[in-house]
């Protein structure tokens, strides 16, 4: 019998090579194949006449055919086939490349749906190798086509075959519906594997969106049961107890005054460490806003205690500034501090691991700090006490999980630069108690903040000459890496028929970084995406901090980044693209040190054309400072997607922390705030889910077994 389990080699046609490639894309099972969703669709229901094809993509055409199909064959024993089909408006010459089978496919009269790019040559319309599917009145073709992700070996025509023939082999299996009933008929849920086959064969809009409705439903709803199991694994376990007398010994030797804010987040680790379960806070703020000396008072007192803390940064860069100013703080005071990095040299690497496992007080490394390396092998603790991440969404919960297990139930302390609505830390950082530094430091400089298009190109490059010639030094963040390729036959899950005006393309970082070049001869301009290999960005940001790049141009791999005092200018192009959190992000790079800042948010096109939305965002930022007010702001705009440092759920897959195969926590914000509420609620009924033992096995695998 067939079943979910099966491999994908039960499917006609898929041996040992095609079951090989299908691995690549992490389909093994007929299952997987089924939750291999559909990237895109094709729209095909819209027929047009050639004529009115469209010039920037593809189109749907309904032809006959009005000459014999020729094949021509080519000395290099390639062949094309060629023949002509009309339809009111005009005469199409279409081609199909190396398929002389195709050619009793097409005799004279016989009517095709084509879809493909059509050119114009002169008077001449031109179609290359279509997909062609007969056409008569009556008969109804699919007006959504999916588009899958791919890879080598596998095309769309294939992956399409597979799951259409998968879908009909599963019919008569009985999947039981992990969700409960009173929930289904409360949200008027489709049954699961209704959703399933209607996401990849919609007969149209309304199917694909209830489809989609339930299917993201289920995602949110499995990863915050999840999250709930995990935040009830950490409260059931026991910490070191680290309480002090006074921090006064830490204080005295800050040359600044702490703000409220700092002084209520501070009290409130104090409160954590003071009792033995372990603590599970994240600290946000502001870029500048002081989360370090908060991290640094922690670890101050389960130092005091007798104890061990580890301090993880995102990039080595980051690690190494960590260090400079903890080490420099920590000295004074008798803490020993260690950095511990990939690049580190193999002694020296050895003599860090001993010294973390030392009996002797005397010769112990009391904080270690460095990125990924504190999670390798070998990395371990005499008197482990506190674990600390900076910026919270470069990792998971998986990743929080391993360092923290590095010392058996230390307390963990989180750190993100991404001010977030408490209401949405509930439901995405479950597991974490928050604190909020809503106060600057006195003395920190605003940013000006300007709103332009490309009628200013000049005369922002002549500000740009005066900041260099003064000294300073420029970010330029650009959306794209390169030119963008545009897919408008595919539409995405949202907005499927609605009709958009047309937007600017996106600034490609690799072309402006050159563009630049030219425009600044005397200044080095670099160029820095996320496509580059870590040891790459190092490099490049190393030179950017020492002052041998004077303009770096960037993706927003910079958004969370170093320090750069020097820094003074932040320009960020096609603005319109990005979301306040993000905009907020990125204009917090700048201002960091005695240097007048600014940050021009430039639109793509002309400002005008802009929509309202757009306009009202960019308006936010060139007048409000407030990082939470942004976020509140920005969630009220976008959801919740950009404070996971993208609007787009890649970060998010990338950080380990919420694996999305089809939620866009941009567009999800109500499915994900009912999801949340409706498992909370669950949760009280049924605190260790024993009536829904199908929801255990589905977020133990879901959560990639973060509550085993």
């Amino acid at each position: 019998m067939v079943t979910r389990n099966s491999p994908v080699t039960v499917l006609p046609g898929v041996g040992k090579v095609k079951a090989s490639a299908y691995a690549k894309l992490g389909i093994v099972t007929l299952g997987d194949l089924i939750l291999h969703y559909p990237r895109a669709y094709e729209n095909r229901a819209e027929i047009r006449e050639l004529a009115d094809a469209r010039h920037d993509g593809k189109s749907a055409l309904i032809l006959t055919v009005g000459s014999d199909p020729k094949v021509v064959r080519l000395r290099s024993h390639k062949s094309f086939l060629k023949f002509k089909a009309f339809d009111d408006s005009g005469v199409c010459e279409i081609t199909y490349f190396n398929q002389d089978y195709l050619k009793s496919v097409f005799p004279v009269g016989s009517i095709f749906r084509f879809w493909g790019k059509v050119e114009r040559k002169g008077k001449r319309f031109l179609l290359s190798s279509p997909v062609a599917e007969p056409w008569a009145p009556g008969i109804t073709l699919p007006p959504l086509c999916a588009v899958y992700r791919l890879t080598d070996g596998i095309s769309l025509k294939q992956i399409s075959k597979d799951v259409e023939t998968a879908l009909e082999l599963l019919k008569n299996e009985e999947l039981s519906d992990p969700l409960p009933r009173e929930l289904i008929e409360k949200h008027h849920f489709l049954p699961l594997s209704v959703a399933e086959e209607h996401l990849h064969r919609p007969l149209g809009k309304d199917d694909l969106e209830e489809a989609r409705r339930r299917l993201v439903y289920q995602e949110f709803f499995d990863f915050s049961l999840g999250m709930a199991f995990m935040r009830r694994k950490t409260t059931a376990t026991t910490a070191p107890v680290c309480r002090v007398e006074s921090l006064d010994p830490l204080l005295s030797l800050l040359p600044y005054r702490l703000t409220g804010a700092q002084e209520r987040v501070i009290s409130e680790i104090r409160a954590d460490l003071a009792v033995p379960t372990p603590m599970s806070r994240m600290i946000v703020g502001d870029v500048g806003s002081g989360k370090t000396i908060c991290a640094a008072a922690a670890v101050w007192m389960v130092v005091q205690n007798g104890r061990q803390a580890a301090l993880m940064a995102p990039t080595e860069i980051l690690a190494r500034q960590h260090y400079a100013d903890l080490s420099a703080l920590f000295s004074r005071l008798g803490v020993r501090v260690a950095l511990l990095l990939g690049a580190t040299p193999a002694a020296e690497k050895r003599r860090i691991r001993t010294a973390l496992v030392s009996k002797n007080p005397q010769d112990r490394v009391h904080l270690v700090i460095g990125t990924h390396a504190l999670l390798s092998e070998g990395v371990e603790f005499a008197a482990p006490g506190l674990v600390v991440a900076d910026e919270q969404h470069r990792f998971g919960a998986r990743q929080r999980a391993a360092l923290a297990e590095k010392g058996q139930n230390t307390h963990l302390l989180v750190m993100s630069a991404t001010p977030i609505p408490r209401s949405l830390a509930l439901i995405l950082y479950g597991d974490l108690s928050l604190s909020k530094l809503d106060e600057l430091p006195p003395g920190r400089q605003r940013v000006d903040t300007f709103v332009v298009d490309e009628i200013y190109r000049e005369r922002l490059y002549e500000f740009m000459h005066r900041q260099l010639a003064e000294g300073g030094q420029i970010y330029v963040v650009c959306p794209a890496i390169e030119e963008e390729e545009t897919a408008p036959d595919e539409v995405d899950f949202t907005g499927l028929f609605d009709s958009e005006p047309s937007k600017p393309p996106l600034k490609a970082a690799v072309t402006f970084a050159a563009e630049l070049e030219k425009y600044f001869p005397e200044t080095r301009v670099g160029f820095l995406h996320g496509k580059l290999k870590s040891v790459q960005k190092e490099a490049i940001m190393n030179s950017f901090v020492g002052g041998d790049i004077g303009i770096l141009v960037s993706t927003t791999v910079i958004e969370v980044g170093v320090n750069v005092p020097n820094a003074s200018l932040m320009i960020v192009e096609n603005a319109e693209r990005f979301g306040l959190s993000q905009l907020h992000q990125l204009r917090g790079r700048v201002g960091r040190g005695l240097r007048k800042s600014y940050c021009v948010l430039v639109t793509g096109g002309n400002s005008d054309r802009l929509g309202e939305h757009s306009k009202e965002r960019l308006n936010v930022m060139r007048t409000t400072y407030d990082g939470f007010a942004i976020a509140e702001e920005d969630l009220k705009q976008r959801g919740p997607g950009d404070f996971l440092a993208s609007s787009s759920a890649e970060t998010v897959r990338q950080s380990g922390e919420l694996s999305l195969r089809l939620g866009n926590l941009a567009q999800d914000a109500l499915l994900l705030s009912e999801a949340s509420q409706d498992a909370a609620n669950l949760l009280a009924i049924d605190p260790a889910l024993n009536n829904h033992p199908l929801l255990v096995d589905r977020i133990t695998t879901v959560t990639g077994n973060l509550i085993s």
